[in-house]
């Protein structure tokens, strides 16, 4: 049996366990005063969490606990119930949080590892939280509290990361190599029907935020004159929108879309470009593009080029680099469509064999029993 252990939230499915479920913390309601103290009191170490966690796990008695994305609306403070019941806990990173406060290593001025070493101070003068110092407080005291009664280093037993990078990256920061277990990301292959048939146009798809390099990608595809269609919603659409009719680009904005649609919009690519400019870990939308037979063009930067074969699934280039990406847009034109048709086979096969719910299943299994637990 698994149990879920989550925030209340109107959306939630139906579940047995839902009397142990944290109280909703949502960042954008109008909370009183009072209610905002007691819920940066939460974000910070909640008592609460820690309380139901452990009566959940006395009623349940699980063999291991695995966690993600438990920061601000859960809070680490269960690890230690966790420890205290000798309940072997893993935690998979999805993003920089364990070292970098505002999860991304990234500020206003680009790639940022101005934390390094301890300097958690910098997410408050860098106003790294919204821009807001208010916000960037609180997380600053929440990281340091965390630190400081090892929340993370004490309590945590492995973090699974889906990226070398992001592995490397945390060692670098001073965390022990030993602690941390590479499990690639999956998808479900056979939900995703490739097309041999190549479009003309490139594809983004993705949120549209400033780290996400859209911009950049816009400006290369002006250069080059080809046509660039951009799949998703985000707080950067209106200024993009702003920069294509600017250049006169050939960039059409499909919005927001989901499987089917997401897919035909896919398979229509001529390549799928991911340029993004931060600390990505390991996008998952390159194994779809792949699944879909697509190669993938994306930044050199992050866990992106460990997922990328070069001339062969796809290609890289410098992060924040206009003109090599559009020398890069410029050769997959010129490129003929049964090219890119055997690399999009080649990336469907890479995905076959490396990044199933199989393979993923029998990494993660691998793991729990190296924990002890018989599964």
């Amino acid at each position: 049996m698994v149990a879920p252990f989550c925030m209340e939230h109107e959306n939630n499915a139906d579940s047995m366990w839902k009397r142990y479920f944290v109280n909703e913390i949502e960042f954008g309601k109008n909370y009183s005063l009072a209610e905002k103290i007691t819920k940066a009191a939460n974000i910070i170490y909640s008592w609460e969490s820690k309380k139901k966690i452990s009566d959940c796990a006395m009623e349940l008695r699980p063999d291991i606990a695995h966690a993600h994305n438990v920061y601000h609306h859960i809070s680490p403070s269960i690890f230690s119930s966790l420890k205290k019941l000798n309940i072997p806990t893993v935690l998979t990173l999805h993003d920089l949080k364990i070292a970098c406060p505002a999860y991304k290593m990234l500020s206003t001025d680009g790639i940022c590892e101005r934390c390094k070493g301890g300097h958690l101070w910098n997410v408050i003068r860098k106003r790294c939280i919204k821009d807001s110092v208010s916000l960037s407080s609180v997380v600053f005291f929440e990281s340091l509290i965390n630190n400081m009664l090892g929340s993370y280093s004490k309590n945590i037993d492995k973090f699974v990361v889906p990226s070398m990078f992001y592995l490397n990256k945390f060692v670098e920061w001073g965390w022990r190599r030993e602690k941390f277990v590479y499990i690639p990301n999956f998808v479900d292959v056979e939900a995703y029907i490739p097309d041999d048939k190549i479009g003309k146009a490139f594809v983004y798809f993705g949120r549209l935020g400033p780290e996400k390099g859209v911009a950049t990608l816009i400006r290369a595809a002006s250069k080059v004159n080809v046509p660039l269609r951009i799949v998703g919603t985000g707080p950067e659409e209106k200024s993009l929108r702003s920069l294509v009719r600017s250049l006169d680009a050939d960039v059409e904005f499909l919005g927001y879309k989901v499987a089917p649609d997401l897919h035909d919009a896919i398979r229509s690519a001529r390549a799928v470009v991911l340029p993004s400019e931060w600390y990505e870990n390991a996008p998952i939308s390159i194994l779809e593009a792949y699944a879909l037979g697509r190669p993938v063009i994306g930044s050199r930067i992050g866990g992106i080029p460990e997922l990328i074969r070069e001339g062969q699934t796809g290609s890289v280039f410098t992060a924040g680099d206009i003109d090599e990406l559009a020398a890069v847009l410029r050769r997959y034109v010129e490129f003929p469509d049964s090219q890119l048709a055997e690399m999009g086979q080649e990336a469907r096969n890479w995905v076959e064999v490396d990044f199933t719910f199989i393979k993923y299943r029998e990494r993660l299994f691998s793991l729990y029993r190296d924990l002890g637990v018989d599964c």
